[in-house]
């Protein structure tokens, strides 16, 4: 009978504690994980990031570089002035040499030249320059007026100078000098009328320092556009 009573009858203990499935958890046991057991980053999390990080500053830098080249006319500009400075040094130089052959070979080559050395040397010393972000604006105008005097009027006059003059002794065109004197002949020779080059030599500078001021300008406008719309 007692047997039977017990089999019949429920535990005390286990009447007041709810049955479990399996695979459940206690609903107690999961706010205690949920409030001190806060998930952290992840891994893969830190993994990816970085990459995206790289990402967002190659496009600000591809962003810049867009907004750089569609501003780059005052370069093509700077070195049209140099192509025009090369044809007055030609016509200079052939009218003191008064050489009258190669006309079409000497002023190719010396609107040509003067064009593309003074891009290439506008791009290494200033445009590159600003991209790394390394430059100053008076380092800039400093670079971009000496790329003015070197590129667009000393180097046009001194190709000017060795073209006619082989022109020169090639056709005999003028008096020969003396063996070791050739140089001080041509000088004298040219010194009057290379006083006209002083025209290209003022208006190269000023164009120089206009457009390094403005191109350090559109510089930081588009930095600033960047930064702002990160």
């Amino acid at each position: 009978m007692a047997a039977l009573g017990r089999e019949a009858g429920t535990d005390p203990i286990d009447a007041g504690v709810p049955s479990l499935g399996a695979g459940e958890t206690p609903k107690d046991i999961k706010m205690a994980a949920s409030v001190h057991g806060q998930p952290g980053p992840s891994l893969g999390d830190t993994k990816f990031r970085r990459p995206m990080v790289i990402e967002i500053m190659g496009k600000k830098f591809e962003c810049l570089r867009k907004e750089m080249t569609l501003n780059g006319m005052g370069t093509v500009l700077f070195g049209t002035t140099a192509g025009f400075s090369g044809i007055l040094a030609n016509f200079i130089f052939r009218h003191c040499f008064k050489v009258k052959h190669g006309a079409l070979k000497t002023y190719a080559s010396l609107i040509t030249l003067p064009f593309l050395s003074t891009i290439v040397a506008y791009k290494l010393f200033v445009t590159d320059a600003l991209y790394s972000d390394n430059i100053s604006k008076e380092n800039c105008v400093l670079r971009s007026s000496l790329i003015a005097i070197v590129c667009g009027v000393l180097y046009p006059s001194g190709l000017a100078f060795s073209k006619n003059g082989r022109l020169a002794v090639k056709y005999h065109t003028v008096p020969l000098p003396q063996k070791g004197r050739v140089l001080l002949h041509w000088m004298l020779l040219c010194q009057t009328e290379i006083k006209a080059m002083a025209v290209p030599l003022v208006f190269q500078t000023a164009f120089g320092v206009l457009n390094g001021l403005h191109d350090h300008a559109v510089f930081e406008k588009s930095l600033g556009k960047t930064v702002n719309k990160d």
